[in-house]
Order: structure tokens, then sequence, then C-alpha cells
């Protein structure tokens, strides 16, 4: 027998994340591919596959432990002459370390420098002014770059905050609290009254009125009400609502079930709804714009990248279907339940959730009339969608049962005016309400 060390293989753009399971006993069983640890990042909840087949002989991490690309996660051992053993690594010395990669993944030894890049959120205007330009003691501080650039988005100055991971570094969690923190106590450390932030809710003692638990919020849940928050202070909100006649279309989408069948492909109303977002981000491309740190200037896109966003046991996740105004509804379709499948299974990567110009996020399997959507900055505009209904229709001589899809487009104001959207969502409603305008 011989034992292999398996390490964290590259997680696509992620610079550290936390171990949340350990899937197996020592002595367990594995197979090539079987799943060794569960990870999580910011963004996604991953499976590290063992590379070989074997015997778990120890883990060398624990349940809450913060991990980076190429660190030891476990000891398994291998039968010799195996068809699954790989031959030893020169540098090794005793055990071969076997390093999983993802061939599209960037490392974090690549990633660029930490620079404010367009697609990145607005300074957060709560913090103090004189406190929101990084300070130059910020080279000196140990921390990633994902960490940097989150500190200059948010406008904290690194060398002001206390790290809690290993060896002090610092870590996004860090970053967040303090944030928060300042919210909540104002930059002269005093309660923040009007004017000069957010007043903090009260505290509650909630056991007084019954029985209570105190449940810990995953690390995507966290980030996510973080984000939330940021992207409601940062942008100032429209909503604009439309209703689209989709009876044609769900005639069409019922007729292609036995092609879809034969496809091995589901294909619901969102992959309609995504293209022809794609078709009017083309035609009104002042949604596929961000504004860039100052206020100054933007950028102008000229990819259609869109996210859609998916409910999953640990939170919320905006995977994105990247170039969609090159595909065809067939492959929204594939995509979109093949993205759908691995964020609820925690195989989405990182890199599978940037880049987005827009999003969609849908309620129609769940119900309600209506919502109004948060932007998902720094992308000008989102667009929410609920359960469709048969409503009576006036044809101009009688009422006609006609299937009715209610819609919201919320959009950032800085950036698009009343007219322009809704421009964005009567397009949007004659694509869905005559589908041969998709084909066009």
């Amino acid at each position: 027998m011989a034992n292999r060390t398996v390490v964290v293989p590259d997680l696509g753009g992620a610079e550290t994340v936390d171990v949340i399971e350990l899937s197996l006993a020592v002595g367990d069983s594995i197979d090539i591919e079987g799943s060794l640890v569960v990870l999580e990042s910011d963004k996604a909840t991953m499976d590290v596959p063992s590379p070989v087949a074997g015997e778990l002989v120890s883990y060398l991490v624990a349940e809450g432990d913060s991990v980076k690309v190429g660190d030891p996660i476990a000891e398994v051992a291998v039968s010799t002459g195996s068809e699954s053993e790989a031959e030893p690594a020169e540098e090794a010395p005793k055990e071969d370390v076997t390093t999983l990669s993802t061939p599209a993944a960037v490392t974090e030894a690549e990633q660029p420098a930490p620079e404010v890049k367009p697609d990145h959120a607005m300074p957060n205007p709560v913090i103090d002014s004189a406190e929101a330009v990084p300070s130059a003691l910020d080279t000196d501080v140990y921390a990633g770059p994902a960490v940097r650039l989150l500190a200059r988005e948010l406008g904290v100055t690194l060398s002001e905050i206390d790290g809690s991971g290993p060896r002090g570094r610092i870590i996004k969690d860090d970053v967040n609290n303090f944030v928060k923190h300042r919210l909540t106590q104002g930059s002269a450390g005093q309660p923040a009254v009007s004017g000069a932030g957010i007043p903090a809710v009260p505290a509650v003692d909630f056991a007084q009125f019954g029985p209570v638990e105190t449940v810990t919020m995953t690390k995507i849940q966290k980030v996510t009400a973080a984000n939330m928050h940021r992207n409601w202070l940062n942008v100032p909100h429209v909503t604009q609502f439309d209703d689209a006649d989709i009876t044609d279309l769900e005639v069409f989408r019922k007729n292609l079930k036995a092609e879809a069948e034969r496809r091995g492909i589901k294909i619901s109303p969102v992959a309609f709804i995504i293209k022809a977002i794609a078709i009017a981000l083309q035609e009104n491309p002042v949604f596929n714009r961000s504004l860039l740190p100052g206020g100054e200037s933007l950028v102008q896109k000229h990819y259609v990248n869109i996210g859609m966003a998916v409910d999953t046991e640990r939170g919320l996740m905006v995977p994105v279907l990247r170039n969609v105004d090159n595909m065809g509804i067939w492959d929204i379709a594939a995509a979109v339940g093949d993205f759908a499948a691995k964020a609820r299974a925690g195989k989405l990567m990182p890199a599978d959730m940037q880049g987005g110009c827009f999003t969609l996020s849908s309620l129609g399997a769940i119900g309600g009339n209506g919502f109004t959507p948060i932007v998902n900055a720094p992308e000008a505009g989102i667009l929410g969608v609920s359960k469709s209904q048969m409503k009576p229709v006036w044809d101009g001589d009688e009422f006609q049962p006609r299937l009715m899809l209610p819609m919201a487009l919320s959009y950032d104001h800085r950036l698009i005016n009343g007219g322009d959207a809704g421009k964005f969502l009567t397009q949007i409603v004659r694509l869905l309400s005559d589908i041969r305008h998709l084909a066009l």
C-alpha cells in the first residue's frame, strides 16, 4: 500500500475557502472521483473528489478550517499497482502530492493585480469619507488579492483590521465585520445617528416570548445579506411593472415536449425569457452598462452574459450564462438545467458566477403576483418574474382568456431613465407575446 496526499484543487478564482463537511470516516473505501470533503467559498459550495481509489487513512483538515489551493486535506492509501495510481512526482521524496486541477480555471498566483475593475461595485457611502481611500500601509498587511479588492470596493483601510485567519491573515469576513461595526458604531466609535450612518436595530431577547433556536448562517447566506445591503444602499432603485401575454408561447413550448425528451432537455419558460432579455440588451445597450467608481465614467459592455438566480438549501446563487446572444433556445435550456442542477448539488465554481451583465430572478414555480427585485450591482438592471395566471383580456370586441406573466424591472436610476426602461420592458413583453420575433 502506498499513501497519497490529496490537496485543494484549483478553485477557479476563489482565494480561500472553508471546510464545511468531511464526507468520509477514517478507514472508509473511496472510488476515483468520490467526494472527500465539501468546501464553501463566498459564492458556492463544491465537492473535492479523490484522484485515486483506495482507503481513507486520515484527514489533514477539520470542519471549519480555512484552506487555499495546494493545502493538503487528506491521506489516501492506494494499492500498489492499482490502475488508479499515478507515477510519483519527482519533487516528493516520500509521498506523491496529487493536485486536482480545473483546466479552464486560473490559479491564485495567476490572478491579476487587485485593481478596481468596471464590473465592481461603488464604494459604500456610509463609510466616513476620510477613510474611503486605502492607506499605503495596506501594502504591508497580510491579505490576498480578493480581500484587497473587497476592501477597495467598500472603502476600507486594511491596516485598521485585525485578521482572524491563519497567522493573522485578513479574510473577507474580517472586512465585512469591520464594515458592519462602522455602520452601527460610526467612525468615532459612537452609536450612529441620523446623518452619520444607519441606526442599529435594537437587540431583542426573543426567548422571553417563547422557545427559540439560534442558527448560524452559512457563508453564502452571510455574503448574500451583505451584498443585498450594499446594493440597496448604493443603487437608487426604480421598478417598473408589466404583463406579457405568453398564451401562444406556452402552446408552442408544450408542443416541444417530445423533442425535449428526445434531446434530454427540460425546456421551461425561463429559456425563452433569457433569450428575450439577450435581444433586448443588444437593442437597448443602456442596460448593458456599469458605472465606474467615482461616478464620472461608465463601461459599455459588448458581450451579453445573463445571471439567473437559483434558490438552494445553502442560500441564493446566481450562475451566469455567457454569450447568450449567440445561443438558441435549446442551448439556453440545456445551460439553465445544467447550472440549476450544479447549484443545488453544490458543484458551482466561483468562476461560474462572475461576469454577469443582467440578472433574471424567476419565482414562477413558487407563486406570487409580483415582487421588487434588488439590482445586483454593478449590473444596471434585474428582471423579476412571478407566476403566470389566466386572466380576461379585452381584444377590442370581447374579453378573451389569456395567460399573463407578471414582470418587474428594477434598474439603477443613475444609468437608466424611465423612458429607456419602458422601451426595454416593452420589447421583452413584445418578444414573449409573439415568439416569432425571437427568430428575427
